[in-house]
């Protein structure tokens, strides 16, 4: 928590003024749940049922807790963005704590992160030095935490509103990432829109500790 509060810290004066922190109580009470999101994170999901097939996902995520955090998640960063689904984040402790069969809805995030693939797009107007050491820090955080994401929109279908059942949703692994068709296209079109580079970003993050993976 602190590192991500240290960060947001040092990039507030860089804002535009319709995102700068409100200085009342809870801001607007009626967007009140929503005033506590403090990161827009993008990686890719895969289906837990079809590990081949996968969607871009952009997390709108909050501290819950210190222990766990709550991500609302959308099919793009543009203000018509369709609502997919949710991810909750939970530490290494809490994951411990579950259930064998619980866990086996949870994925690690340590490849994602190692890899370059989650990446924290850049406001406009943060300088990029400033973003990336704020972006390390804040990965060092996230490469030690489980996530459990359900997409309620497979929008990946082309279906104009959600359909059947809630999809539970897996990260990408180093075997799976071989495994998936079109994926460095996918990453290469992603990086060019928010202006990231995936590539580069895994060889920043070499000296990221990797924590073990629980099973």
């Amino acid at each position: 928590m602190q590192a991500v509060n240290v960060f947001w810290d040092s990039i507030v004066p860089y804002l535009p003024s319709f995102l700068q922190p409100s200085k009342k109580p809870f801001g607007n009470t009626i967007h009140a749940p929503l005033s506590s999101v403090h990161a827009h994170l993008n990686a890719f999901h895969v289906y837990a049922n079809e590990p081949t097939r996968y969607v871009e996902a952009n997390h709108y995520c909050a501290h819950l807790t210190s222990k766990v955090r709550q991500c609302l998640l959308y099919d793009s960063a543009s203000p018509s963005a369709r609502l997919i689904g949710v991810e909750y984040m939970i530490t290494p402790g809490l994951y411990a704590k579950l259930p064998q069969k619980e866990r086996r809805l949870w994925h690690s995030h340590v490849f994602e992160v190692k890899s370059g693939m989650l990446v924290m797009p850049r406001p406009n107007g943060v300088p990029e030095a400033v973003w990336e050491v704020g972006e390390d820090e804040a990965m060092k955080g996230i490469i030690e935490l489980y996530g459990k994401v359900y997409h309620l929109w497979q929008y990946d279908r082309g279906e104009e509103v959600p359909m059947g059942e809630p999809q539970l949703m897996m990260s990408l692994t180093e075997e799976g990432f071989k495994r998936v068709e079109g994926i460095e296209e996918k990453l290469a079109e992603r990086d060019q829109r928010f202006g990231t580079n995936w590539k580069a970003k895994g060889e920043r993050r070499k000296g990221i500790k990797e924590p073990e993976i629980h099973p």
